[in-house]
């Protein structure tokens, strides 16, 4: 029976990391498979780690590391051919591995997830910054990077590209998932089931400070693949969304009200494209204004976040999955 080590980063998730491993062993057991259940710890200050052993995991316990020490920690730990990474707040259905294992079976990828979802209880923006994500379309699709709520492949697959950077405090698993496609990896997604993310923002406040801490890794990213117009569009139009505005404000100080309105409209333009981008395929006038507002804030934090970072200065925050 072939092994698979599933390897969980976490922090502080006492609420889910039961039910996020539960989940884990009962697909394990209905793809046929043997598990190992490997949770890393960040420093946990709540009753996760003990919940964690109560249902069957490793639990190694590494405070004050990058998330992908965690994640790294967790594979040398580990004994499996298969690699599976779960974020902590995780809940797979129960034919994950199935369905992805039958795509390797068949030969139609070497990397694999599930689409992931919010539950219906998150509130409305959320659901909407969730949604943007999902895929429409054929059930299987290609990817150049896949996040990690749930990734799955060979050991040998991460053993090529050396694991995870150990130096991004976040933009790891983008990271990781370029060079295996770099690599010659396929990145394969099935739009169906979708994973269910239970850690959701369930305050603007922590919404906020969670895509401030997201945005802090642009300039490693640069840095470790060099400049290129896919990783330099976001943070060059966020910045430019603070030009824009700065202009609309000496504009309105200088008396120019009409001037300082038509550079609020232009500095909203990026934010709407990008929401229209992404709703178009789901036909929701609604998900639109959503997002079009969603993605103003995040442009704006994106901005922050990135001229920070230029003075080594980003938003602190512990790994977790």
């Amino acid at each position: 029976m072939s092994l698979v080590s599933i390897v969980i980063p976490m922090f502080n998730e006492a609420p889910h990391i039961g039910r996020t491993l539960d989940a884990a062993r009962r697909a394990a057991s209905a793809a046929g498979l043997a598990c190992e259940l490997i949770v890393v710890d960040n420093g946990s200050v709540d009753d996760g780690p003990a919940i964690a052993r109560a249902h069957g995991a490793e639990v190694l316990v590494l405070p004050g590391v990058a998330i992908g020490a965690l994640r790294n920690a967790g594979v040398r730990a580990s004994h499996g051919d298969w690699l599976a990474f779960l974020d902590a707040d995780i809940e797979v259905p129960e034919h994950w591995l199935d369905l992805l294992l039958d795509l390797q079976r068949r030969g139609e990828g070497d990397v694999f997830a599930l689409d992931c979802d919010t539950p219906r209880q998150a509130p409305w923006f959320a659901q909407a910054w969730q949604r943007r994500t999902l895929r429409v379309g054929q059930t299987v699709q290609d990817s150049t990077w896949l996040p990690t709520p749930n990734l799955l492949m060979r050991r040998s697959w991460f053993e090529q590209v050396g694991g995870f950077d150990e130096r991004l405090r976040t933009g790891e698993d983008k990271d990781f998932t370029l060079r295996l496609h770099e690599a010659g990896a396929r990145l394969r997604v099935l739009r169906q089931p979708a994973v269910l993310h239970w850690g959701f923002e369930a305050s603007w406040r922590e919404w906020l400070g969670k895509e401030m801490w997201r945005q802090g890794s642009h300039l490693q990213l640069l840095r470790s693949h060099g400049v290129s117009l896919r990783l330099l569009r976001f943070p060059l139009l966020s910045v430019g969304a603070w030009v824009l505005d700065a202009m609309a404000l000496s504009a309105l100080l200088d008396g120019f009200p009409h001037v300082a309105l038509g550079l609020l409209l232009l500095s909203a333009l990026p934010a709407l494209l990008l929401s229209l981008r992404q709703s178009r395929r789901h036909r929701d006038l609604l998900l639109t204004v959503q997002l079009w507002g969603l993605h103003w804030l995040r442009l704006h934090l994106a901005g922050a976040a990135f001229i920070l970072s230029l003075f080594n200065r980003t938003a602190r925050r512990p790994a977790r999955g």
